[in-house]
């Protein structure tokens, strides 16, 4: 495997997560499996994040249905009758799975050649191969949201990026609150357990952070 190379947006990204889950599915201990970036920090405590996801009776991948340019927009018709736009599906590449459904995504050959062949840039697969794939065969075990924070209020093709500035009590109280979502299908405040995309720079401060504000 070595000298291959993962590029945003492409197959070869979706290739990488596969390895990723096939590697951890060796290992029959492992039920849960969450996909997170180098820029990623967790909002909790671990213990506050196992139990949350342990209890939950869903799966953490965000699917929604975009009608506009950017989600039904990128739907080639050449999918179907193995997609139909009714079931083009756009989401984050960050998600939380169940064994169940890791090996759904490992297993799986139907529906990754019609992706590789009808959705390169700038349909970018990573947003809409799980999501697709996951809502058709499995869509009852899905939360149909991210655990994963981001700020796309700057806009632009990727979120904001935190640094040393931004660091402070009140910013990570303002990602952690102020949230609705369904949890068990009962709503709840506590929508994320992880936030991106933070800048190397961003470690010292969230180091030195006091401990009551994450709460380790």
């Amino acid at each position: 495997m070595s000298g291959l190379v993962s590029e945003w947006g492409k197959m070869n990204m979706i290739d990488a997560e596969r390895r990723l889950l096939a590697n951890a599915l060796l290992d029959i201990s492992n039920e849960w499996f969450i996909l997170l970036s180098e820029s990623c920090i967790p909002l909790y405590k671990f213990s506050f994040i196992y139990n949350y996801i342990m209890k939950s009776k869903y799966s953490f991948v965000g699917a929604f249905d975009d009608p506009g340019p950017y989600g039904r927009g990128r739907y080639d018709p050449d999918m179907a009758p193995i997609v139909n736009i009714t079931e083009w599906r756009k989401g984050s590449q960050w998600f939380e799975i169940k064994r169940k459904l890791a090996i759904i995504i490992v297993e799986d050959t139907t529906f990754y050649p019609k992706f590789e062949q009808y959705c390169p840039p700038p349909c970018y697969v990573d947003e809409h191969y799980f999501p697709t794939m996951l809502t058709i065969l499995a869509g009852n075990a899905l939360a149909n949201r991210s655990l994963t924070w981001v700020d796309w209020s700057r806009g632009g093709a990727h979120p904001a990026t935190f640094g040393r500035t931004d660091i402070n009590e009140d910013f990570l109280n303002r990602v952690r609150g102020g949230n609705e979502c369904l949890y068990n299908n009962r709503n709840s405040s506590v929508c994320f357990l992880f936030a991106r995309k933070f800048a190397p720079s961003a470690l010292e401060p969230l180091v030195h952070m006091d401990s009551k504000v994450l709460g380790f």
